[in-house]
């Protein structure tokens, strides 16, 4: 019998695909991360392991698995969690769940929105009981509509974003990417522009880059010293493409205005003076936590898996030269 590993709770759409199959499977139930020992263990003894993007799989951990490892199933877009090459030269396939970007574009206008109106400001005046009479002057913001949104990173989530931005919003697009995408500037008007265009006419920026070398740290202090006093930054994508302690630096001296921020270069640590900062808001790295997106990763992730053994090359397979 097949036996599978999954590394933490998910939704049991996927789990009961895996049953039906046949497969036996072991769910880690508890709600701490498994060690690097604990993970060696289980890379020992299981066929296919299915893992979150906390779960740290390097060569060390790869080395502990024994020839019947076939599979890592990562239950996330990203996989820079996985030493894939080292997976590669044991002949251990490895796979991830691309979902539609719309959840994560989503959380992306709401940090837009909360950072733009000051909404998580208001919440906290009215709840320490400040808010003592209408005051017309009060938490004055800029309107959304309009103004100029600046994609860096336009796969399926910058679309989606930008989609929101003009059909809802009728915001300006401009967007830098490694590509061109003439469909999406015909149905939106955007324009191709460079890195540096971008930073200093936007008055949005979002970041949706999956993380590479060259995009480690591309927002650090030269790029944040382009971008308007004015400029709301939100990152959605990964936590150390943008350097925190420039970001700081930043935000502190009210060189940007606002930033939103779903993912943390150290998660889940987050610099004290960072949480200090009124003009952040957080989200604990749930952008693309909705039901229907979590149970579609689910299945993806257990279907990655059937099709391995089934002899079919997986719909979310990582490739790999």
């Amino acid at each position: 019998m097949i036996s599978v590993y999954i590394t933490a709770k998910i939704p049991k759409e996927g789990i009961e695909l895996l049953k039906k199959k046949g497969f036996q499977v072991e769910v880690n139930n508890s709600d701490k991360n498994l060690s690097a020992r604990e993970l060696k263990e289980i890379f020992s003894k299981f066929d296919a392991v299915l893992t979150l993007m906390t779960d740290k799989i390097d060569e060390e951990t790869l080395a502990a698995a024994s020839g019947r490892l076939k599979i890592i199933a990562n239950y996330a877009t990203g996989f820079d969690n996985i030493d894939v090459l080292a997976a590669k030269r044991r002949g251990v396939v490895v796979t991830n769940t691309p979902v539609s970007g719309q959840a994560v574009a989503e959380h992306a206008f709401s940090l837009i929105l909360a950072c733009a109106k000051r909404i998580v400001e208001a919440d906290r005046f009215v709840r320490t009981g400040k808010f003592t009479r209408w005051d017309p002057m009060a938490f004055l913001s800029g309107q959304v509509a309009g103004q100029t949104i600046g994609i860096i990173g336009l796969g399926r989530i910058g679309a989606s974003v930008g989609r929101i931005a003009y059909d809802g919003f009728g915001m300006k697009i401009l967007y830098h990417d490694i590509d061109r995408f003439q469909d999406f500037e015909l149905l939106t008007d955007a324009k191709l522009v460079s890195l540096f265009e971008l930073l200093s006419v936007a008055d949005v920026i979002t970041l949706s880059v999956p993380l590479t070398f060259s995009t480690r740290h591309l927002i650090g202090k030269r790029e944040l010293e382009l971008m308007k006093n004015s400029a709301i930054l939100i990152n959605v994508s990964r936590g150390v493409v943008v350097d925190e302690a420039a970001l700081i630096w930043a935000l502190s001296t009210k060189k940007i205005a606002a930033a939103g921020l779903d993912v943390f270069e150290n998660e889940p640590n987050i610099p004290h003076e960072l949480l200090t900062l009124s003009n952040v808001v957080f989200t604990p790295h749930i952008a693309s936590a909705t039901f229907e997106t979590r149970i579609s990763m689910a299945k993806i992730a257990a279907q990655n898996i059937i099709d391995v053994f089934e002899g079919k090359t997986p719909f979310g397979i990582i490739k790999v030269s």
